[in-house]
């Protein structure tokens, strides 16, 4: 049977500030995000199997995705829990906004190898993460490969 590669997108909404940098970015801003998610196996050939055909079932990978990065990441607004900008977390945080503290910059680099992480945690053992494409702007983006890995 062929090795056959899927991909499931994702679209959440979040914001950040990147501590120390030089540019427009160190201001809190958002972004849209796309998120890419493409996945590596072989379609299940027992067709007494309910999922007989497929790789993995797009709602099982997208319940993992959804699990793991947009239902975490949506709105919310991402600080590196080093920043300066502690206080500003800490007082969204008191008025109910929804922080994340990472130990990493929260660029799209790094946030793409936090979520790479996240979600091949998650997939069956049959089942490879390929990539992750990670749009933060029309005409920017980071890509995971595993083979780069």
């Amino acid at each position: 049977m062929s090795t056959i590669r899927i991909t499931k997108q994702f679209n959440f909404e979040t914001g950040h500030a990147l501590y120390g940098y030089d540019g427009k970015c160190k201001n809190v801003h958002g972004h849209s995000y796309k998120l890419s998610v493409t996945v590596i196996g072989k379609p299940i050939t027992d067709n007494s199997k309910v999922k007989y055909g497929m790789v993995i079932d797009f709602s099982d990978l997208k319940k993992i995705v959804k699990e793991e990065v947009v239902d975490v990441f949506d709105h919310a607004t991402v600080f590196n829990k080093n920043t300066p900008h502690i206080e500003l977390a800490n007082e969204l945080k008191a008025r109910d906004h929804h922080v994340i503290l990472v130990d990493y910059q929260p660029t799209s680099e790094m946030m793409v190898i936090d979520f790479a992480s996240k979600i091949k945690k998650r997939l069956p053992e049959n089942i490879g993460l390929f990539s992750l494409r990670l749009q933060e702007t029309e005409t920017s983006f980071a890509e995971w490969f595993a083979s780069d890995n």
